[in-house]
């Protein structure tokens, strides 16, 4: 089975760089890289890694896939959370809880340590 991840971003310059940089990790990962006001739901569907990143809490371009979070189950599926601070991680965090995602725990502040990051992220893989 093929291994997939889903990468979805603010679209601000910053979680690009980000979100690039993750993907670039990615090494035995087919990597799909989506500004969230392209993303559409069914672009979950395929996805056995998820990425929420977002430069401030709340993003209007989040408004569909927080509400599309809040009715869907994707239970057991990992999900990484990178962004420019707590308070952005937090709140990526709520909106990814209500549909089961497997979160890990730290999510990945201003590009700290990517390698070690997806390392950890991906170990069950």
């Amino acid at each position: 089975m093929e291994k997939t991840a889903l990468i979805v971003t603010d679209g601000t310059e910053n979680m690009e760089e980000m979100a690039k940089a993750i993907s670039s990790s990615l090494h035995d990962f087919k990597v799909t890289l989506l500004s969230a006001k392209k993303f559409a739901g069914t672009d979950l569907l395929p996805a056995s890694l998820i990425f929420f990143g977002a430069e401030n809490p709340d993003p209007p371009s989040f408004a569909y896939l927080q509400k599309l979070l809040a009715h869907i189950n994707l239970a057991g599926r990992p999900c990484g959370i990178f962004s420019a601070s707590q308070e952005s991680a937090d709140y990526l965090r709520t909106i990814a809880r209500d549909s089961e995602l497997k979160l890990y725990p730290e999510p990945l502040i201003n590009k700290g340590d990517i390698q070690a990051w997806i390392k950890k992220i991906t170990a069950g893989f």
